[in-house]
């Protein structure tokens, strides 16, 4: 026999995690749609040239690829944004600009899997496409502030950084030809420390210690509660390089921005240390941790990246959005306890155990699902005690329990299966109304069962 085992960095979903992942999906197309979102989707696979070298030599590495039966070298997506790029490219004359997508698809990356990362996972991405302007980073912003809020957290930091800052410190430095290779170095800083950064930054770069040391100085500039002090300080340590200057300013106007959004200050942070390890992003980068379980790492990020379209075409389409790591965050909200107690989609089962009401049954729950309530009926008339127990297994919130005497008098039982409590609740199928407001009040808390 075939041992069933699934393949290192990939995981199933059983139910208890996978209703409350769909339901996350779910809260983050209502608040990508209410800032004006609309969806849309791209293939799994892609040609290997449209991926490549477009986030950094480690996604290059991590890329499953392959051949296809048409001998084509193709690659399946490790984001969602490089394939936004393609997709701009060629349908933006169809859609205008600014156009605001939203995508929640799967991607994949061969890395070495670890607590809450996976080689295959989903990201709930959100992106402006063909605007430069400071709105779209103030509402990209908001987006991620209602995002966490809409799936259940408060105590969280948004991370706020513009790799201008950087850039012009680099330039004053003299050292602009090896951005890229510091920027990839500093991204590290909160895995192996100053010290190591320091030493990769002077073997890659080729840079002294004092160079070094003016870069790192720059990321030891942290907020401590005061993003505007840390503001105010930028543009002496950048040199007064006027492309530090205009990415301070930037950064100034999204932070208040952000605020009279309705963002509150405590939970943004201006953090230039903060460096995103994808070479495509030009401006603004995001980082969004949990404050009660930072070792999670980012849950929410992503930036501005007005470049990476011009790889596939000559129109100017400079993009800004940022990726929910659905299966990051799922992690930590096990991790902190935080996901329902869910096993069913449906909160309610009616019982089965009387055989010539079948179709009564059957009935009962069609009326409820027209009503919008999820039912599932019973498969077979079992003693009551055995379906119940089966309902409590599953998870089920409520039980409607309905024999010959029940419909003859035109009432069922509903049963509340957390408290074990029961009433009588009038119900015939020409007045389902009664039942429907008894158990939608059950199942918002709003009411519950008297002991029977």
């Amino acid at each position: 026999m075939i041992q069933p085992r699934t393949l290192k960095g990939f995981r199933d979903y059983l139910p208890a995690v996978m209703i409350p992942r769909e339901r996350l999906m779910e809260t983050a197309r209502g608040v990508f749609r209410s800032f004006g979102f609309a969806p849309i989707d791209t293939p799994t696979l892609e040609y290997l040239e449209i991926l490549t070298g477009k986030g950094s030599d480690e996604t290059d590495r991590q890329i499953y690829r392959f051949q296809d039966n048409g001998k084509r070298d193709v690659g399946m997506r490790f984001d969602l944004t490089v394939p936004l790029a393609r997709f701009a490219a060629q349908h933006i004359g169809t859609l205008g600009t600014p156009f605001k997508r939203y995508h929640i698809a799967p991607v994949w990356r061969g890395e070495n899997p670890q607590a809450g990362r996976y080689r295959e996972f989903v990201q709930c991405d959100f992106d402006t496409i063909g605007t430069e302007s400071v709105l779209a980073d103030i509402e990209a912003v908001a987006v991620i502030d209602s995002l966490m809020q809409a799936v259940g957290f408060d105590a969280f930091t948004i991370s706020i950084n513009n790799r201008q800052i950087l850039t012009g410190l680099l330039n004053y430095l003299g050292l602009s030809d090896q951005s890229v290779v510091i920027l990839r170095a500093l991204d590290k800083l909160a895995k192996i420390g100053r010290d190591k950064v320091a030493d990769e930054m002077m073997k890659v770069a080729s840079i002294d210690a004092s160079k070094a040391d003016a870069v790192l100085r720059l990321a030891d500039c942290q907020a401590d509660g005061d993003n505007e002090a840390v503001l105010d300080a930028l543009p002496e340590i950048t040199g007064g390089d006027e492309t530090a200057a205009a990415g301070i300013e930037r950064l100034r106007e999204i932070f208040r921005g952000a605020v009279a959004s309705g963002v509150s200050p405590r939970r943004i942070h201006i953090d230039v240390s903060i460096a995103r390890g994808l070479d495509y992003y030009t401006g603004v980068i995001f980082e969004t941790t949990l404050n009660d379980l930072p070792g999670i790492g980012s849950v929410c990020s992503g930036g501005r990246y007005d470049n990476l379209a011009g790889l596939f075409t000559k129109q100017h389409l400079p993009g800004i959005g940022a990726s929910l790591g659905l299966d990051r965050l799922l992690a930590a909200m096990e991790q902190l306890n935080l996901l329902p107690d869910a096993k069913k989609a449906a909160p309610v089962m009616v019982a089965y155990f009387d055989r010539n009401r079948r179709d009564d049954y059957l009935q009962l729950a069609n009326q409820l699902r027209r009503a919008g309530i999820g039912v599932e009926v019973y498969h077979e008339p079992k003693k009551l005690g055995a379906q119940l127990k089966y309902a409590d297994a599953q998870g089920f919130m409520a039980a409607i329990i309905a024999g010959e005497n029940e419909w003859q008098d035109g009432r069922v039982q509903l049963k509340d299966l957390r408290n074990k409590s029961a009433v009588d609740v009038d119900y015939r199928h020409d007045a389902a109304e009664p039942l429907v407001a008894a158990i939608g009040a059950l199942i918002q808390g709003t009411s519950s069962c008297p002991s029977a």
